[in-house]
Order: C-alpha cells, then structure tokens, then sequence
C-alpha cells in the first residue's frame, strides 16, 4: 500500500462552478469542486442530519451492509488536469464468503460522501499531496466573504 496523508473535509463551501471541497491534514488544504447536490448532501451527513428517505450513498451503504460489507476507506490516487481519480476500498464478510476486499475506482465526491457517513477515514497518496498546492489562503478569502476562485 502506498504511503498516504489522512485527511478530513475542512470546508464545502458554494461557488458559481458547483461546491469546492477543502481537504485537510491540519498543515495544509487542497480544494477540488463538485456537483452542488453531492457537497449539500455530504454537508447535511457532516452536520449530522438524517433525511426523510435515503439518499443515494444511503442506500449504497445500506446495500453494501446487507451483504455483509463495508466501506474500509477512500484514497484519492491521481489528479490530471484538474480532475481528481479516487479509489474506494470496500471490506466483506459474510456467512457465504471468505473475508474480502474490493477496490473500486470512484470520484472522490462519492468516496467522500460515503466515508462521513460510515466514519471510513480519507486519504491522498503522500506523494500526490506533497505535489498539490496548499489552498490555505484561498479557504481563508473564501470564509471572509472574499472573491469566488472560479
């Protein structure tokens, strides 16, 4: 397994492209952006908010313990130009099967909307996050009510 950088959301804050998305380590921020409806529904998971009816990832996850499995964690693994590529490492286990695990690629915004609803923890490959520039100053602007990076 690669060596990799634990990270939690900082921040889903609006913009006129969608919902940027800052991850964190405690030291540095990165962003990437995603459909507004995922980063409201990853927000509502985040402040603890269960909806009427399941959602999507809900239901995924309702799926995936059914059969007796689990999202183990999320790895972002690459960037190319601009676009982020994630894999999700799901774990299974049941009466039927052996002790099994899957990996999957995924988008990062679907990783992330499962990992705060199962508590799976996130990472970034070491190498990629120490290529990624800090975003630090541009999450601070953006809480001070500054200009819209995109």
């Amino acid at each position: 397994m690669p060596d990799l950088v634990r990270v939690e959301p900082v921040a889903l804050l609006p913009t006129q492209a969608g919902c940027a998305v800052f991850l964190g380590d405690g030291q540095k921020a990165i962003v990437f952006y995603i459909d507004p409806g995922i980063g409201a529904s990853i927000n509502a998971s985040l402040a603890g908010q269960t909806p009427p009816r399941p959602l999507t990832h809900d239901l995924y996850l309702q799926t995936l313990e059914a059969f007796g499995a689990k999202v183990s964690r999320a790895i972002i693994v690459h960037v190319e130009n601009e676009i982020y590529y994630a894999r999700l490492i799901i774990e299974a286990e049941n009466e039927i099967m052996e002790r099994k695990i899957v990996e999957l690629d995924a988008r990062p915004s679907d990783c992330l909307a499962l990992a705060v609803r199962s508590g799976a923890p996130f990472y970034v490959v070491r190498e990629l996050w120490e290529s990624l520039e800090d975003m630090s100053a541009v999450l601070d602007e953006m809480r001070s009510g500054g200009s819209d990076p995109e």
